[in-house]
């Protein structure tokens, strides 16, 4: 495997969290990337309890980067993007492996998005990007409020443009917000705001 130009720790990391109404958002972000991609890409979706293969081949389809479905002791790389699996909560445990997790639900989700992106901000800090999608519970504020207090950038869907207005909207309401984005123009403010890091992708 082709050695990193940095460690592991210094790469940008994208943490996308969404429920209700989030899909099309995601799937539209996942498409605008470009590759080679010097970040490395993890998505938190509100799911069934059970494997659902559907998902991971729609989100495939909408990028010719790797999607993978994230196991226990997963390696983090550059260049990939991450689906938290159903039914266990994923969490960081070093600057380039994920565990997994089952304990209680959190906003009544597991996965919950509060528990990735505490746990994302806590080893990545300023390398965060945290974008908070449509839903229709509070989940994932308090820990983009926790990705913002840690150094990190954050974003999220304007509730005018989402199915579900209430995520985005608590998130907004804790003043932990950099940029409110319309749901169909996030992609595109993704990949500006990577492309002013300083981060080469591997050779």
């Amino acid at each position: 495997m082709a050695q990193n130009i940095v460690g592991d720790c210094d790469w940008p990391v994208v943490v996308i969290g969404g429920s209700a109404g989030s899909l099309s958002v995601v799937t539209g972000i996942l498409s605008a990337l470009p590759m080679p991609l010097a970040a490395k890409i993890i998505v938190v979706l509100h799911r069934k309890n059970t494997s659902d293969i559907i998902l991971l081949a729609l989100l495939s389809k909408k990028t010719a980067l790797p999607v993978i479905e994230v196991e226990d002791k997963e390696e983090l790389q550059p260049g990939h993007i991450y689906l938290t699996p159903p039914d266990y909560h994923l969490l960081i445990e070093t600057c380039n492996s994920f565990s997994l997790d089952s304990s209680d639900r959190v906003h009544y989700s597991r996965p919950s998005i509060d528990v990735t992106f505490i746990s994302v901000a806590e080893m990545f800090r300023n390398k965060v990007i945290g974008i908070l999608l449509s839903g229709s519970n509070g989940d994932g504020a308090k820990g983009l409020a926790y990705i913002k207090r840690n150094g990190g950038t954050t974003l999220v869907q304007n509730p005018e443009t989402a199915e579900f207005p209430f995520m985005p909207q608590q998130a907004i309401n804790l003043n932990c917000v950099d940029m409110i984005i319309n749901g169909n123009e996030i992609g595109n403010k993704l990949v500006e705001i990577l492309g002013k890091l300083s981060i080469s992708p591997e050779s």
